[in-house]
């Protein structure tokens, strides 16, 4: 499983999820979305216009994605990867 966590500086609800991964040993890369002119086209493609996004692309095939800190969403990640099914 891949997670990628776009985000950007002085926003709160970014740093949640960012904490919220690490608490829950959730690997993830970090892309701010002010780093480069293109580092936004990912989520602007898919329709979001705001931070934090997170995109999780599953081993078996397969994509989820959302906005928002959604610790619901980290919460049946961290049960995947416990369960072994998220490695």
């Amino acid at each position: 499983m891949n997670v990628t966590l776009y985000s950007q500086k002085n926003c709160m609800p970014c740093t949640g999820t960012k904490r919220a991964l690490k608490r829950n040993s959730i690997e993830f890369t970090e892309v701010d979305v002010a780093s480069a002119p293109d580092a936004a086209d990912p989520i602007l493609e898919l329709g979001y216009r705001s931070t934090p996004v997170v995109i999780v692309e599953f081993d078996e095939g397969g994509q989820d994605h959302w906005d928002g800190y959604r610790p619901d969403k980290i919460e049946a990640l961290a049960y995947l990867v416990a369960e072994g099914r998220g490695a």
